[in-house]
């Protein structure tokens, strides 16, 4: 008995994508960022950190249940997607509703016992989630609409970070908007990846629609703008709230260029974000410019501030 159990959840465990819910640490800035900008002491929210993240994990499964259901009848275009449980007939429409309505409810749940503020933002997730997924929106059919609708995530993981923190004040507009075209450009190149990967061609267009429009070199060209827009709200965001931070620009500009390096590479990681930890280099070099900022988050450099401060000599 709980043998047949487990097989029968397992599927729905597995288009959960627990394995997923490393991206929700696009929610830590966030919560960095509060814990800076208003004074809030982190330590006493620890609590309320394991409660968000959960709300947000679930949230985020709820999405991806939606996701590979809806996307059955693409994914087996797909050479690796091809082998998803729902293509292969292992989930059932009433399955997929429980399972969806269980994860919805749970995270709206818990997002109502951090704030009013933070359950808005989960189920500003979800809905993010039937607008990019389901018809007559399914805007990750759109060239541009689905790198920037899904993009989107990213600032709401921000939002919902801050949240945890305080819900007495809003992330400055210059970070929001440097967050989403980060994301933007992430996704960007993730697409870039899936498109040589599968050959610009029937195959690809089966699979991804908005790929019918797409071509290697205009999702180069747009992770270029993404990437320059990032850069630039992200400076407006230093230079007015902390100054010490635009130190780590040059380091930023090389982590998304070796980032772009990783999308040109033959069955590339970037196709798979959460398998971004096999990279070892890489992911060294992020932990290094994590370091890097946070040092300068909390330590003071005058002469930054006196360089702001001088006049033209007439």
């Amino acid at each position: 008995m709980t043998a047949l159990v487990i097989s029968t959840l397992r599927p729905y465990v597995a288009i959960a994508r627990p394995d997923h819910w490393v991206k929700n640490a696009f929610a830590l800035p966030g919560v960095v960022a509060a814990a800076v900008l208003t004074g809030a002491n982190v330590k006493v929210f620890v609590g309320t950190l394991i409660l968000g993240m959960i709300s947000l994990s679930l949230a985020a499964s709820a999405n991806y249940v939606i996701n590979e259901w809806l996307d059955a009848e693409f994914d087996k275009h797909h050479p690796e997607k091809s082998q998803r449980v729902c293509v292969n007939g292992m989930t059932t429409a009433r399955g997929i509703a429980i399972t969806y309505g269980f994860l919805t409810i749970m995270s709206l749940g818990l997002g109502i016992l951090i704030s009013p503020w933070f359950m808005a933002f989960i189920g500003l997730l979800l809905g993010q989630g039937i607008i990019y997924n389901v018809r007559p929106f399914r805007l990750k059919d759109v060239p541009y609409l689905d790198v920037l609708s899904e993009s989107v995530n990213n600032p709401i993981r921000l939002y919902l970070g801050w949240f945890m923190v305080s819900d007495q004040f809003l992330p400055p507009s210059s970070l929001v908007a440097g967050y989403w075209a980060a994301g933007a450009f992430l996704m960007s190149v993730k697409r870039y990846a899936e498109l040589r990967s599968l050959g610009d061609g029937a195959r690809a267009w089966l699979y991804r629609a908005s790929f019918r429009h797409y071509t290697p070199d205009r999702l180069l060209i747009s992770s270029f703008f993404y990437g320059l827009s990032a850069a630039f709200f992200l400076g407006v965001f230093l230079v007015k709230n902390r100054i010490e931070l635009l130190l780590s620009l040059p380091f930023l500009a090389f982590l998304f260029s070796w980032y772009l390096l990783l999308g040109m590479r033959p069955n590339s990681s970037a196709q798979h974000p959460e398998r971004l930890h096999k990279e070892r280099w890489f992911m060294v070099y992020v932990a290094l410019v994590v370091l890097l900022m946070c040092v300068l988050m909390v330590v003071d450099l005058p002469w930054l501030h006196g360089l702001l401060n001088n006049q033209y000599i007439h």
